[in-house]
């Protein structure tokens, strides 16, 4: 209906999403926040497009063959994937924590102290748990 209002909020858009937002939207206004205001000092934040679902582990791996690593996270967007996502990269022979919303209290506590203390070195989480943490190490 001509009165409908729509609202995309997003902290990251790739340009394909915002593309297409033009087709679907009358007149729409963008809200841009400056990028040195999203981040910490010293954090570098990146997202790699991949095509296709199952190409994802082995982009991911390659990733930690080009990069060196301090800290990092890893978002996914479900707890099933998260835990999936730990699982492999396990038996990948990665040392991984992981942590969702499924997790008592008390153990989503312990893995994040764990992690701010820097005896883990990569965080698995949903997307949710990105709000509100606060890890100056992360590379």
């Amino acid at each position: 209906p001509p009165t409908t209002q729509v609202v995309l909020v997003s902290a990251t858009l790739p340009q394909e999403v915002l593309d297409m937002t033009k087709m679907f939207m009358n007149n729409p206004i963008r809200i841009l926040v400056k990028r040195d205001e999203l981040t910490l000092e010293g954090i570098k934040q990146f997202f790699v497009a991949v095509e296709k679902e199952e190409w994802k582990f082995d982009t991911l791996c390659d990733l930690y063959d080009t990069l060196t690593i301090t800290q990092a996270v890893i978002f996914c967007n479900t707890k099933k994937k998260v835990d999936w996502l730990a699982a492999k990269m396990r038996e990948n022979n990665f040392t991984v924590s992981a942590m969702h919303g499924e997790m008592p209290q008390k153990e989503r506590d312990a893995i994040m102290e764990e992690f701010r203390s820097g005896g883990s070195r990569v965080l698995i989480a949903t997307d949710v748990w990105g709000r509100g943490i606060d890890v100056q190490q992360v590379s």
